[in-house]
């Protein structure tokens, strides 16, 4: 016979784990760099950009282009992993709650 009580059970332990999850991303951090490091974004597991560091030597306006380039390729990166390591902490957070189900985006429960 279906429990639809223990299903409910489930639900509300899987509400609490993501919202656990999602509260704990705003913790995960990476940097990533371009230029060969000449320029460095910082972002959050929520997608969310902290800093940029730009290489004093580079500011000149000759440079304004390629600092510009090196912003939107240190930003993209960072966001990018960020955005892995926010999908890694939600199925570690969740591991167990949730069928194994191929294809599963967790990327609408916060990210």
């Amino acid at each position: 016979m279906f429990d639809m009580m223990g299903m409910m059970g489930k639900m509300k332990e899987l509400q609490a784990k993501m919202k656990e999850a999602q509260d704990n991303l705003k913790n995960i951090t990476v940097e990533a760099e371009s230029g060969a490091g000449m320029v460095k974004a910082k972002a959050n597991g929520q997608r969310k950009l902290l800093s940029i560091e730009i290489d004093p030597t580079l500011l000149k306006a000759e440079n304004a282009e390629m600092i510009s380039d090196l912003v939107v390729a240190a930003v993209n990166k960072a966001l990018d992993e960020a955005g892995e390591k926010g999908q890694e902490e939600l199925k570690k957070q969740t591991s167990g709650l949730m069928p194994n189900i191929p294809g599963l985006d967790l990327s609408n429960f916060g990210l």
